[in-house]
């Protein structure tokens, strides 16, 4: 055990390796994260892997315990150990997981089984003697079987796993879903079949179900160029599914993640890819760095998210900035408000803006002589939060596919925006809605703030280059 030496200043990823898909468990305000390492040798998959743990109670600071459940041999079932899921039941911690060997599609043999594995401490884990198999059934696709998530159903006194899959046949239909089994005692499963069947996605990959209040919540993440978690909600464990009008957590960055519950907050643990040759032109990899969003839970019942408390008042020596009214008739108005930014910090400003505005925005790393930066903007006319390089020129700059998300803001009403940059990971909060980003160029050393049509109101400016 120790202290984890993280690459980035604040977002966890161990030096030497890129986070992948986390299976996260709380309890008495610590999270575990039991985590998938790619050494990326020589790149993305390269090596298999098993899985690792770290814990924290802080978002902060990571006690980091190693190989948790070590992947097998090349020849083994679990030549890689996929996602999963983690729970306590009968005084021991369980988990169930996705064995991979990725040459055995090709000698025609099933690639992906369901696996358990128990542990005293949550910390060194067993591998079944029974070694319980929940294999692919007839009628799915034997190579996508995966991400098996468990919980107690209390209304049929039964414990619930549910995974994604897909229906035999191309990979060109839409046959996506999520199936399920139950058991009574953790060892005698029975396959129930679809559990949730909407035919929307090639397949659907880490699913996770919590309650929440009254409600129940089914996440996901979509197999697609999209790649988003994605949510349903229902009052019933078993549906029927309602879909909200704005379904995800985040951006096409933030991916496979899933929530925890440590007592006091529910967590959702997701990585945010980095970008071929580290190239803002390039596409989204495997793996990259994990970034939490707290989940909370709006008047309407559905879910928003927003910094970890613990995480965002980490940052000290805040400095305050005078307020400011930006004011703009068919135009665009500009004003700077710092000078000099660093690679690593926190901003936060309340804004309001008047009736009629078209459109307000963040510029960051500006270069004043070449007017270059990257930017979050805010379009009151599209209802949509975006991230781009700009200006856009020669065409284009980024691989900005996924980088939007709906947001719906009234005139007249005050809003709290949280920003954190952690050298090239870009997180933007606002109510409840988050865009996590990537960005590789450091143009300048500017911050400022646009409106369009419009006026804009900042106040409580406050700017963080420093953690306790």
């Amino acid at each position: 055990m120790s202290k984890t030496n993280n690459s980035n200043h604040l977002y966890y990823q161990p030096k030497g390796y890129w986070v992948g898909d986390i299976m996260p468990w709380g309890k008495d305000g610590k999270f575990y994260l039991y985590d998938q390492r790619d050494n990326r040798n020589p790149g993305p998959f390269g090596e298999p892997f098993g899985w690792s743990l770290a814990t924290t109670e802080d978002f902060v600071h990571y006690e980091d315990f190693g190989d948790s459940i070590k992947k097998g041999d090349e020849d083994s079932v679990d030549q890689f150990i996929f996602a999963g899921s983690v729970f306590e039941a009968n005084g021991k911690g369980h988990a169930f997981y996705t064995g991979y060997n990725r040459n055995w599609a090709k000698e025609g043999k099933v690639s992906q089984v369901l696996l358990h594995a128990y542990s005293d401490d949550l910390i060194t884990w067993h591998k079944s003697n029974k070694l319980i198999e929940l294999a692919p059934q007839p009628g799915y696709d034997p190579q996508d079987w995966r991400d098996p998530w468990v919980v107690w159903n209390e209304n049929k006194q039964e414990y619930l796993l549910i995974l994604g899959t897909r229906l035999e046949g191309p990979k060109t239909k839409m046959t996506g879903r999520l199936v399920h089994f139950s058991s009574k005692d953790l060892e005698n499963w029975e396959f129930k079949g679809d559990f949730w069947a909407p035919n929307i996605y090639t397949m659907f990959e880490m699913p996770d179900l919590f309650k929440m209040g009254d409600y129940w919540y089914l996440v996901y993440t979509e197999y697609s160029d999209q790649s988003k978690t994605r949510y349903v909600m229902s009052k019933n464990i078993d549906g029927p599914w309602m879909i909200p009008s704005d379904d995800s957590f985040d951006g096409r960055p933030y991916y496979a993640a899933r929530t925890a519950f440590d007592g006091k907050r529910r967590v959702l643990f997701g990585w945010v890819a980095t970008k071929e040759n580290n190239d803002d032109m390039g596409n989204f990899e495997w793996a990259g760095a994990f970034v939490p969003h707290e989940v909370y839970q709006r008047e309407d019942h559905t879910l928003g998210v927003k910094p970890v408390d613990s995480l965002w008042n980490s940052f000290t020596n805040k400095k305050e900035i005078s307020n400011r009214v930006l004011f703009a008739a068919s135009e665009i108005k500009e004003e700077v408000l710092i000078d000099e930014i660093d690679n690593f910090f926190a901003f936060e400003t309340n804004i309001k803006f008047s009736k009629d505005t078209r459109s307000f925005s963040l510029r960051l790393f500006k270069d004043e002589e070449t007017d270059e930066s990257y930017e979050f903007t805010f379009s009151l006319v599209d209802n949509e939060l975006s991230f781009d390089k700009s200006p856009c020129y020669p065409w284009y700059q980024m691989m900005n596919k996924g980088l939007q998300r709906p947001i719906r803001l009234k005139e007249d009403q005050e809003y709290n925006l949280k920003l954190i940059v952690d050298h090239s990971i870009f997180t933007i909060y606002i109510d409840g809605v988050a865009l996590n980003v990537r960005g590789y160029k450091k143009l300048g050393n500017k911050l400022s703030v646009t409106v369009m049509d419009g006026q804009l109101e900042l106040t409580e400016i406050k700017y963080a280059n420093k953690l306790k």
